[in-house]
């Protein structure tokens, strides 16, 4: 009997033990299917907000050669205009000048300064055209501002929207300006500081005049990312020093910088880069007549 019993509790301990085996053995394979599906959800979400960041580039980019070329079209008017007026001044000039020379004179001046005005024209299109290639139809919209704010936030950033002032509709053109140079602001925040970058975005209204600023802590954040604290001197990294005399004397630079600066002076506009030691980047684009400029002049047409 005894014989029976150690028999049949060996064969139900082997049991047990088998069954938590194959138990243990599901659990990890459920386990293991769990990461895999987890990494590859990850990845699907990474790859989307790259999808969306590539597709949202491509239209800026589409309306953006749009843009330009509306922008060359109206220099070439002004410029068809302004040689009519230079070849009717020399030719009244050619019959004036034999009976009096005084006149030759005035009109080498109006000449000289229509042929200036010109040539400004003429090298604000090269400006314009520096990168041009494609026709295109397709208007910047506004709702471009949120899906801009939308991927960037999905990409990683912190992004903090804040606006002051009477918003106001502006060109097309002049809007898709702001818009890349927006765009730009932020890329150069998730690739510096990386995801967990916070971001200040700040559009400040005036009466014909806009102001976009972007601030980031993306030199913080990196000592977040890193383990660090922050708020701890005693760990922030050496060179310190050297990013404080840079904020003081030094000039950033590179394409991105090169590219928002240029869009900002397209349109009348100031632009600034600044290093915020220990903290991370400032961009500032500042047009004193956005509301009426189209890229050509900042005029109030409708004022009598």
């Amino acid at each position: 009997m005894n014989t029976w019993i150690a028999e049949n509790s060996m064969v139900l301990i082997i049991a047990l033990a088998a069954s938590t085996a194959v138990l243990l053995l599901l659990v990890i394979v459920l386990l293991v299917s769990w990461v895999h599906a987890r990494r590859g959800r990850a990845r699907e979400a990474a790859r989307r907000v790259q999808l969306d960041r590539a597709r949202l580039d491509l239209e800026l980019s589409l309306a953006e050669q749009t843009a330009r070329l509306r922008i060359i079209r109206e220099l070439h008017e002004v410029a068809v205009h302004d040689m009519t007026t230079i070849i009717g001044q020399a030719d009244g000039a050619g019959y004036a000048g034999e009976s009096d020379p005084t006149a030759a004179v005035r009109a080498s001046a109006v000449i000289a300064d229509v042929a200036r005005s010109t040539l400004a024209d003429l090298r604000r299109v090269m400006t314009v055209v520096r990168e041009a290639g494609t026709d295109a139809d397709t208007p910047p919209q506004s709702e471009n501002l949120r899906s801009l704010i939308g991927v960037m936030t999905e990409a990683g950033l912190r992004i903090t929207f804040q606006e002051t002032g009477e918003r106001y509709d502006l060109k097309p053109v002049a809007e898709l300006a702001v818009q890349r140079i927006l765009q730009e602001a932020l890329d150069n925040a998730l690739k510096h500081g990386g995801e967990g970058t916070q971001v200040t975005v700040a559009y400040t209204w005036t009466e014909e005049g806009f102001q976009l600023r972007v601030d980031d802590d993306g030199v913080r954040n990196q000592l977040r990312r890193s383990g660090l604290n922050p708020n701890d001197p005693s760990q922030h990294r050496q060179g310190e020093i050297d990013d404080d005399l840079f904020a003081l004397t030094g000039v950033l630079g590179g394409p991105g910088i090169t590219e928002m600066r240029e869009r900002t002076e397209l349109f009348g506009g100031v632009f600034t880069s600044t290093l915020i030691p220990a903290v991370g980047f400032s961009i500032t684009a500042s047009f004193p007549s956005l509301r009426y400029h189209n890229g050509v002049h900042g005029v109030n047409l409708e004022q009598p």
